[in-house]
């Protein structure tokens, strides 16, 4: 008898400091996986982000608030793969990790337009391309400017089918969100002021926000 090979399971990841996870982060997600037939959605809070002086709240009460979180939402799930890393969590070095782990996974790293804008910024941006496909969530009827320069990247490797990418890495999915004007710095603004943010955050992330006293 011939060996089966396992199908293909298709994964978005949304990588953060996530301090706290709020709709900004959540809404968008759900848009993805409306659009995109994608078996998975993992969320990917960082130890030591490269680019931030640190965390406000503690790795033990971000990792609370969003195991509470995909909790209330099943669509989502915890992958703790930055947070045992004591370093700076690059995403390339994430995405190789997973991908020796994971070798049977096609991944779909999530991120915002202005995140994309800036990629070339990014610590070895050029292999992410070799290890997942980039979805990008922008408002509907946007334009990258021609002169851009991720324009030409965007030109070669933006995927315009509406099913998933027969590839396994390579393709920059542009993706129409409803966009939130959420930030976490204004949750712990709010939160120091003692107003209400339950329109700001999910109920289960709230209580955890509340029974710890975060960012009082």
């Amino acid at each position: 008898m011939s060996k089966q090979h396992n199908p293909k399971r298709h994964t978005a990841l949304l990588g953060g400091t996530f301090d706290p996870p709020h709709f900004g982060h959540i809404r968008p997600l759900l848009d993805v996986l409306e659009h995109w037939p994608m078996q998975d959605c993992w969320l990917l809070p960082n130890h030591i982000p490269p680019h931030k002086p640190g965390t406000h709240a503690s790795p033990g009460a971000r990792l609370e608030m969003i195991d509470a979180l995909c909790r209330e939402f099943p669509a989502f799930s915890l992958c703790d793969i930055e947070l045992r890393r004591d370093e700076p969590s690059y995403t390339v070095n994430t995405l190789r990790q997973l991908k020796e782990l994971y070798p049977d996974r096609v991944f779909y790293f999530v991120m915002g337009m202005d995140s994309f804008l800036s990629l070339d910024k990014w610590f070895e941006w050029q292999q992410l391309f070799n290890l997942c496909h980039l979805v990008v969530c922008a408002r509907p009827g946007y334009q990258l400017a021609v002169d851009h320069a991720m324009a030409k990247v965007l030109a070669d490797r933006q995927h315009t089918g509406a099913e998933l990418p027969v590839e396994n890495s390579g393709k920059v999915l542009i993706t129409d969100v409803w966009e939130q004007d959420i930030s976490s710095t204004d949750i712990r603004a709010s939160l120091a002021e003692r107003r209400n943010i339950r329109h700001l955050v999910p109920e289960s992330v709230a209580r955890v926000i509340e029974t710890q006293g975060l960012y009082r």
